[in-house]
């Protein structure tokens, strides 16, 4: 399994869609599956981020480390900021984008 930054233009659209190019095609994953919102942080496995969630922002940082970041609501109703190394759980393999 390959980091997702191994492939070309690597970025999320409509604030979920992680999208990929790499050599005969696109992968897409939809990180609401398997991206959560725990009191103001982002929790691997539960889903349903984008219900509690806004001000979203992505970028490839450091060495290609792929980082979503946004403001999630904690269980006092605040904003809160939170960012996410998509790297831990999303691998591409076999021409896909995976959770690990």
């Amino acid at each position: 399994m390959a980091s997702i930054t191994t492939q070309q233009n690597v970025r999320v659209e409509d604030n979920s869609q992680l999208k990929v190019n790499f050599e005969g095609g696109e992968a897409v994953f939809d990180l609401n599956t398997v991206l959560g919102n725990n009191n103001g942080r982002f929790s691997w496995g539960d889903g349903g981020y984008l219900e509690s969630a806004q001000e979203f922002r992505f970028s490839v940082e450091g060495d290609g480390i792929p980082v979503l970041r946004a403001q999630l609501r904690n269980a006092d109703g605040e904003w809160v900021e939170s960012d996410v190394n998509l790297d831990e759980r999303i691998k591409f393999q076999d021409n896909q984008l995976v959770f690990v």
